[in-house]
């Protein structure tokens, strides 16, 4: 996740996959690739335009975590949202979609497929927009709910019933993450995102981004929101077991977990920018090794083709916040 760092150092690049694309995130400029069905690589580009309050916040540890979460999720939305309506243009046949062969079925059934193809792309979509908020409110109280009621009082160690309920949460996770990746539609935006993970990786190594470079690399990263979401499970086992939050109550307890969140979304993307720091050293760089696990579910192997679509898009917002950094009134961008 890319910050507003002082131009003498090193560019964070970071992103995200999108349907059939990747979106990277540069100093000036976002900028998103999709892959039409007809091949056709088509790019959606913003500036990135910060309120300098906003740019205050992110310099203040523990604090920067949230409003970093709460400003790429705002605007990563709008570059899945082009990602979507590139795939249901091309999903109903038009702009560039290819015509389908003749394979016998009715036209009213072909129809009926593709609107119920595109809900589940909108629900996806949809989700995605919501999740941080609801999502992550359901994430912290469902399992803390579960936990009481399978366990209830017995164990008198309130530590052991906070790593029982970050079990649960691991459960619920690795669960949910395994049953969707069988979705085709999601296990080809787990390929996008390691195909995300691999040019990044090659960037950082120095190598010329090609598509024989870039597949060298693994799909594994220290920075991703993977890592992210394991380190908010273990810093908040850690943070329910401080003797200042106990409970009484399933309700009370459900209660303090959300209060807490936020604390516990800010402490975690400072250890999540420590294990980053301290990948190097031998020792200290097991700390992201917990996320880098987790991103076995949520990344896949590439295609050569996906990975050409993540380099044009790492290509083009590279060109244009050069660009942009030279004479930001000549930043062609289209948003």
């Amino acid at each position: 996740m890319e910050r507003d760092l002082p131009q003498d150092k090193p560019v964070l690049y970071g992103g995200q996959a999108v349907i059939e694309g990747v979106m990277f995130s540069g100093r000036h400029v976002t900028v998103t690739a999709v892959r039409r069905k007809n091949h056709q690589i088509v790019f959606y580009e913003m500036p990135k335009t910060t309120k300098p309050w906003v740019k205050a916040l992110l310099k203040i540890p523990f604090i920067r975590g949230i409003v970093g979460l709460i400003d790429s999720s705002a605007k990563g939305s709008q570059h899945l949202n082009f990602s979507i309506e590139q795939y249901a243009e091309d999903e109903v046949g038009e702009e560039g979609g290819e015509a389908k062969p003749d394979d016998g079925k009715k036209e009213s059934d072909g129809k009926k497929e593709s609107i119920w193809s595109l809900s589940m792309i909108f629900g996806v979509a949809a989700a995605g927009v919501i999740s941080f908020v609801l999502g992550k409110l359901a994430f912290t109280a469902v399992p803390a709910a579960v936990e009481e009621l399978l366990f209830g009082k017995s164990f008198g160690n309130m530590v052991v019933h906070n790593l029982l309920e970050g079990l649960i949460k691991i459960i619920f996770l690795l669960g949910y993450l395994y049953a969707i990746s069988f979705t085709p539609i999601i296990k080809r935006l787990f390929q996008y995102h390691g195909a995300e993970h691999k040019v990044i990786s090659c960037y950082e190594a120095g190598e010329e981004l090609t598509v024989q470079n870039v597949q060298k690399y693994t799909r594994l990263h220290y920075r991703c929101g993977s890592s992210f979401i394991v380190l908010s499970v273990i810093v908040g086992v850690i943070l329910y077991s401080m003797p200042i939050f106990e409970w009484n109550s399933i309700w009370e307890r459900i209660y303090i977990r959300i209060l807490l969140l936020p604390v516990v979304l800010g402490v975690s993307y400072e250890v999540l920018r420590l294990t980053n720091a301290v990948r190097n050293i031998p020792v200290l760089r097991y700390l992201g090794y917990p996320g880098l696990w987790l991103q076995l579910l949520t990344t896949k192997e590439p295609t050569d083709d996906q990975v050409a679509v993540s380099i044009a898009s790492f290509q083009r917002m590279r060109e244009l916040d050069a660009r942009y950094a030279e004479r930001p009134e000549q930043a062609a961008v289209n948003a």
